[in-house]
């Protein structure tokens, strides 16, 4: 019997500490204030007359967006974090 209360004590101070981080983790990250949840500048990207946005994407630290330019496919490539262009390929028709 002895044996058998010792390892329900062992049980719930496991699970007691268990719990206990838990919380303390959960309170670290609500109240951490590191500023992540600031959102990022607002900017406007202006498009040639007659643009569609054909696709977006990522890679790495780089925004690609495809654009239908007059029938002829262009991709725009930003850098992710500044939102700053980095490159333009246009891909033309051989007529």
């Amino acid at each position: 019997m002895a044996r058998l209360r010792r390892m329900m004590m062992i049980a719930g101070v496991t699970t007691s500490v268990a719990i206990a981080v838990l919380l303390v983790a959960i309170g670290y990250r609500l109240f951490r204030g590191d500023g992540s949840t600031a959102s990022g500048p607002d900017l406007t990207a202006t498009l040639p007359k007659g643009a569609r946005i054909v696709a977006t994407g990522t890679a790495g630290d780089r925004l690609a967006v495809t654009l239908d330019v007059g029938g002829a496919t262009e991709i725009r490539t930003f850098d992710a974090k500044t939102l700053k262009p980095t490159g333009r390929l246009r891909f033309a028709v051989e007529p």
